[in-house]
């Protein structure tokens, strides 16, 4: 049985119809993703299952006295001052008396008699974990000066803050707008479990895939103000959407074919029509509506045409940078290589966006050397927002940095047709900036950063706010850039997908390098920190050192995987040496000897490393 549904609910905008005699319902303990492009209506209903606004059509049925928390987007926080008016509601009990004991304790003069009787009456009400639990997810969320004017709180500031409340409600229904915005890798795999603790109910849109495949049971998807539901995790949704899609073209094919022959036979029929034609003529009508349905398209592929990088791309050597005496980065090193797809990570705060603006020289370092190549040409995707003149059309706005752009083959594609590719179509482009949502306005930025035609593309948490439909044409296109990335985002799926080195800053100045994506480095510390806890064990249980091999080095999994692919990679390029080799002592031309001498020489230096390598790795197994 639901504990919250709709009955024939329907709404619209600017009369178009999102959807029409809806029915959405959710049992306890149902963990529903809801996925859709942007302009579906998604946040709609989201909001009116949260009763923040009446459907235009039908109603909202919930269970009598069920809670529902919901966290919106944006955050609106009108009429409060303080983080502390927030957080600590005037109709619980439980949270005025810990927020009366807080400010008790942090008075410069205590009053020791009121005190005493707050503690007991906390202690009446079982207040005591309840705090605990409190404290826990503001610290989680990086939320600890209750003082702080909410004014003065950035966007992720306040989405942080929104989720803190929310999950402190304890509500029975959990409505979640994107809340791994603004999150770091860390605390969304906090929130997983914690939303994955217990009975919880949830209903979360959000583009991470990661996170609704860790979340949800069952996804479902509003398209054209359709409902379809799949139970199981987003990838078999994707396998079973895919299905649908190509059943549904092959439907309306048969039915254009079937309304050619239909379409002649109602053309012959006289003014005034017999009833015994009456069943068919109906039947023309649904056969035309059918005929309506989506066509068959071929994918673009989107491979773009960088500009000429030289040998010198990007050089750091021993760069520092601290503000008001924190070190956010120390004496760092690294000289970027051709196809360098690097990921950076680490908790809010620790230096990543400080790091992006020291290579572009947005920022000086405080010492050390960057020397930037001269063909290097950025490509900087902020997450500041889109400038743009008011009165300014979505089509303009790209064609002011570029009328076309080329692709790898030499074909050319147009802004318009770019913008297409990017899920603008025709009426889109043609209207203002200002109407477009901000999920719009985000992937508009974007456009305009990969128009420039830059070799160096620099994405800093380029999945906020969009749609997961844009993100994968986001990722088509990145898999095919062929200059160097860095990228800074959340999404863990994204930061897997697209990048194949991290560096990890710690907040404290260091920046390590790890090669490999996040899913081994993951896989990695849970690994070691097993390890930990398995010695400890045995350390407790045997307090008495032993001697043990400790000075060996252990090869990580990345390493043993590298060691048993390097001898078949020898294998291949020695007989490559071979193959080039024999084609040498049987030519005539001086310009085919000296290139083959070089790639011959080439080869060798790298049998020779990688010799080197599989010795040094076959050591420690």
């Amino acid at each position: 049985m639901s504990i919250i549904s709709t009955e024939q609910v329907g709404h619209s905008f600017n009369d178009k119809w999102l959807f029409k005699d809806l029915h959405f319902g959710l049992q306890k303990g149902d963990r529903v993703a809801l996925v859709g492009i942007n302009g579906t209506g998604k946040s709609t209903l989201l909001k009116i299952l949260a009763e923040l606004f009446p459907p235009q059509q039908g109603k909202v049925v919930k269970e009598k006295g069920i809670r529902i928390g919901y966290l919106p987007q944006d955050p609106d926080f009108t009429g409060l001052n303080t983080i502390n008016d927030f957080i600590f509601s005037n109709d619980n009990e439980q949270q005025l008396l810990i927020k009366e004991y807080e400010e008790i304790v942090e008075s410069e003069i205590m009053d020791e008699k009121k005190l005493a009787d707050i503690m007991d009456r906390m202690t009446a009400l079982d207040a005591w974990e309840y705090e605990n639990d409190i404290k826990t997810i503001l610290n989680r969320l990086s939320i600890s000066n209750f003082d702080q004017k909410i004014d003065s709180l950035s966007g992720g500031q306040k989405k942080r803050l929104s989720l803190a409340k929310l999950l402190i409600d304890e509500a029975d229904v959990y409505i979640l707008d994107e809340p791994t915005n603004h999150l770091d890798i860390e605390t969304i795999e906090w929130l997983e479990k914690l939303l994955t603790t217990g009975q919880k109910t949830v209903l979360v849109v959000s583009h991470d895939r990661y996170f609704l495949d860790n979340i949800c049971t069952e996804i479902r998807e509003l398209d054209k103000g359709k409902l379809y539901s799949y139970k199981g995790n987003y990838g078999y949704f994707l396998e079973k959407k895919a299905e649908r899609e190509y059943n549904d073209v092959l439907s309306a094919e048969k039915a254009r074919n079937l309304l050619r022959t239909e379409l002649e036979w109602m053309r012959r029929q006289p003014k005034a029509r017999g009833t015994k034609s009456k069943s068919r003529i109906d039947s023309f009508y649904e056969l035309e509506e059918k005929s309506k349905g989506p066509r068959s398209q071929e994918k673009v592929q989107l491979s773009v045409k960088v500009s000429r990088q030289g040998n010198k791309i990007l050089e750091l050597e021993n760069v520092s940078k601290s503000f008001k005496n924190k070190t956010v980065i120390e004496n760092f090193s690294y000289i970027f290589k051709k196809g360098d797809r690097i990921g950076l990570t680490g908790k809010n705060g620790t230096g990543k966006s400080t790091f992006l603006n020291l290579i572009t020289q947005t920022i000086p370092q405080d010492s050390g050397i960057i020397s930037i190549g001269e063909t290097t040409k950025y490509g900087y995707y902020k997450q500041g927002g889109l400038e743009f003149s008011e009165g300014e059309r979505v089509l303009d706005v790209v064609k002011n940095i570029a009328d076309y752009i080329q692709m790898a083959n030499g074909d050319t594609l147009t802004a318009s047709q770019l913008l297409t590719l990017f899920l603008f179509p025709p009426e889109k482009q043609f209207g203002l900036v200002s109407k477009l949502s901000g999920g719009e306005r985000k992937r508009l930025q974007l456009m305009r950063v990969l128009m420039a035609n830059p070799n160096f593309l620099i994405l800093d948490e380029p999945s906020n706010d969009l749609d997961i439909d844009t993100l994968n044409v986001l990722e088509d296109f990145l898999v095919n850039f062929p200059g160097i990335l860095i990228l800074v985002s959340h999404d863990r799926y994204l930061i897997d997908k697209l990048t194949e080195q991290l560096f990890i800053f710690n907040g404290s100045g260091k920046v390590t390098i790890y090669n490999g994506n996040y899913a081994d480095y993951k896989f990695e510390e849970e690994e070691r920190i097993k390890e930990e806890k398995l010695l400890e064990k045995k350390l407790k249980a045997n307090p008495t050192p032993t001697p043990i091999e400790s000075d060996k080095k252990k090869l990580s999994y990345k390493e043993k995987i590298e060691y048993e692919e390097l001898e078949s990679k020898i294998s291949i390029l020695e007989e490559t040496i071979k193959e080039k080799t024999t084609l040498l002592n049987s030519a005539s031309d001086h310009t085919l000897l000296s290139s083959l001498s070089q790639e011959i020489e080439e080869l060798q230096k790298q049998v020779d490393q990688k010799s080197e390598r599989w010795l040094e790795l076959g050591e420690y197994l």
